[in-house]
Parts: C-alpha cells; sequence; structure tokens
C-alpha cells in the first residue's frame, strides 16, 4: 500500500509540474511576441498640431501662397512680387540687386566693385561684364534657393545689347525672371 500511495502521489506531482510547466511555457511564448498594434486612423495622420510653427518661411512663397503687397497703382515699379531683380549700370560699373518684398535692403547683390569679377574682365562696364554679372548672380541666387523673380526693365533700356545679355544670363543660370500668380484659397 505504501508503494502504490507513494507511486500515487508521485504521479499526481509530475502531472502538476507537467501542467504549470506548459502553462510556463505559454505564458513565456506570449510574452515574447510583439503585442498587436491598432492600425492608425488616416485621420489621426492627417492632423495637424495647433502649435505647430512652419520653419521655412518661403514656402508659402513657393506655393504662391503668401501674400503679396500690392502697393498703389500709380507706383512704378510695382510692388506685387516675392523678389524683385534691379539691374543697374553706371558710367564705370555694372550692378545686380535681388531685393526682398519685406526688406529695403538686398538680399543678394552682384557688381563689378568685386574684386574677383573685376579681375577676370577686360572693362567693368562692357556687354561681358553684363553677362558675367548675371552668370555670378544666377549662381547666387540658386545657393541661396531663389528660382523666381520679378525683373521689370526701363523699358528704353530694355533693347540694349547689355541688358539682353544679362537676361539671357540669368535664364541660362536657371533664373525664372517672373514669378506665379498669387493663389486665393477659399476658407
Amino acid at each position: 500500500m505504501a508503494l502504490s500511495e507513494f507511486n500515487r502521489s508521485v504521479r499526481l506531482f509530475l502531472t502538476r509540474i507537467h501542467r504549470c510547466g506548459i502553462a510556463a511555457n505559454q505564458t513565456a511564448r506570449c510574452l515574447s511576441h510583439a503585442a498587436c498594434q491598432p492600425e492608425p486612423s488616416a485621420d489621426e495622420n492627417e492632423a495637424v498640431n495647433p502649435t505647430f510653427v512652419n520653419r521655412n518661411p518661403r514656402n508659402l512663397e513657393q506655393m504662391a501662397l503668401a501674400v503679396k503687397d500690392r502697393g498703389w497703382k500709380t507706383n512704378w515699379p510695382h510692388r506685387e512680387f516675392y523678389h524683385r531683380l534691379v539691374f543697374s549700370r553706371t558710367q564705370h560699373h555694372v550692378t545686380a540687386q535681388v531685393f526682398s518684398s519685406s526688406s529695403s535692403n538686398p538680399v543678394l547683390t552682384c557688381s563689378t566693385t568685386e574684386w574677383a569679377l573685376k579681375k577676370e574682365l577686360a572693362s567693368t562696364r562692357c556687354v561681358a561684364a553684363c553677362q558675367a554679372v548675371g552668370e555670378v548672380l544666377a549662381q547666387r541666387c540658386q545657393q541661396a534657393g531663389i528660382t523666381r523673380m520679378v525683373y521689370r526693365a526701363i523699358p528704353w533700356t530694355f533693347r540694349s545689347d547689355a541688358v539682353q545679355k544679362f537676361r539671357a544670363a540669368m535664364k541660362e543660370g536657371g533664373i525664372t525672371l517672373s514669378e506665379p500668380r498669387r493663389k486665393y484659397v477659399g476658407t
């Protein structure tokens, strides 16, 4: 009898260990797998934080949504631009400047008074100087990320060879000398 009781208690003990072992393996197996994540809804992905600050201030003007100052109709040149190109020739030098609509100081400049340009040119006033200023300014505009600007030449100087070479150099450099019309988005 003692042997049968011992066998019975050993069997009960082994079945308990076996059952607990399976439960322990199942628990360990469940813990080792990653929990299922619910799929995010599209509305959550498209929601914008109300405290979001756009760190690219030129983003709206590149999409033609930023406000352009209209100014008065009698003003010349018109003030409706994001960036404006001003090209001027004096008796001795050629200068080109890019102005932003928000500032009276030029954003970018290029002139034959700069030593790097002056030493490469035979004359600081000739047609070749105008073309060189256009090429250098186009490169600087590309580096600054300005690819579109308004250029309105004075009508009686527009047909000169120097102005035509300057415009051609700017266009070859990848600069578009017009801006898109402002888009008005209804709310």
